[in-house]
């Protein structure tokens, strides 16, 4: 079950492969649109409320107002033939009824909020008139326009460099504690993961296999896929001549999904019983959740 409870001071971090650095498809069922069927089986609930059973006048009463989002590429997500101002000003006057007038000064206030330069001039600018930091901060205005409980954010600074990216992570990180908004923040970098997180949970095939305090899962960590994408993080003074640790194996369809560990075939530690059984989320720590048979710090070897 996915929950949001609104936590007032709560930054979530989904760390997925780069290979699924689109979306977790999970993430976003809660919000989509019903003209498709939805394939999976999960639960969802914001509030106590079951989204996915939500009609859609709920869902449309709670996106962008309740639950927002910040897309990883901004220039496809906003509207190339529409002033910046214009499509902030529409999320208020859809959400909060505010008059024109009202909504664009809210939106010149929004901008300056996310630290945008020269507000006033840029609220009658084109996407394209703008820096891709300056696009990214933009997003983040128009999903903090209603104020809103939780915000998602899927890869916000991947086409950043890095710069620019340690200003969006502050920019997030100072909405967290000034608006008291929860941030379920999706990424592949374990470096952001370290920097702005609160709390990580690790998904593998779009299951959650590892949860923790940041702080608990990188001194500790269970999994062996979590202890894979530690493992192969590049470290100053490494020997030079060596191979670059990797996770052997690819990761399997999304479609065909194993009865078992999705990870099994890739794993130093499966045995038959990983390869007939999927592992439930369970304690191993305080506070400390992990979906394995044979947990532990220490990679055991294959032989």
């Amino acid at each position: 079950m996915m929950s949001f409870p609104g936590y007032n001071r709560c930054s979530l971090v989904l760390n997925i492969r780069a290979s699924f650095a689109v979306s977790n498809p999970k993430t976003y069922q809660p919000l989509q649109s019903r003209s498709k069927p939805i394939r999976t089986n999960p639960s969802v609930a914001y509030q106590r409320s079951l989204m996915l059973a939500s009609s859609n006048a709920r869902l449309r009463a709670i996106r962008g107002r309740r639950i927002a989002f910040v897309f990883q590429e901004p220039m496809t997500s906003l509207n190339p033939a529409f002033k910046v101002g214009n499509q902030i000003g529409e999320v208020l006057r859809r959400h909060l009824s505010l008059s024109r007038a009202d909504a664009r000064r809210r939106t010149i206030e929004l901008l300056d909020l996310v630290r945008i330069s020269s507000p006033e001039r840029r609220v009658d600018e084109y996407p394209h008139q703008l820096s891709g930091g300056m696009r990214q901060r933009v997003m983040i205005a128009m999903a903090l326009a209603c104020d809103p409980k939780i915000l998602i954010a899927d890869e916000p600074t991947t086409a950043l460099d890095v710069t620019i990216q340690a200003g969006i992570l502050d920019l997030m990180r100072d909405i967290r504690d000034r608006l008291g908004t929860a941030i379920v923040l999706i990424t592949h970098n374990l470096g952001v993961v370290a920097d702005i997180a609160d709390r990580v949970l690790v998904m593998y095939a779009g299951r959650k296999v590892e949860e923790a305090p940041v702080d608990e899962l990188f001194a500790h960590p269970q999994h062996p896929y979590t202890i894979g994408l530690l493992g192969a993080i590049p470290r100053p003074g490494a020997g030079r001549d060596g191979p670059l640790q990797e996770i052997p194996g690819r990761v399997p369809s999304l479609h065909e999904l194993p009865t078992s560990c999705a990870f099994a075939d890739r794993c130093p530690r499966a045995d038959e019983l990983s390869r007939s059984e999927v592992p439930e989320l369970r304690p191993v720590r305080p506070d400390h959740l992990v979906a394995c048979f044979h947990p532990g710090e220490v990679p055991v070897a294959t032989t």
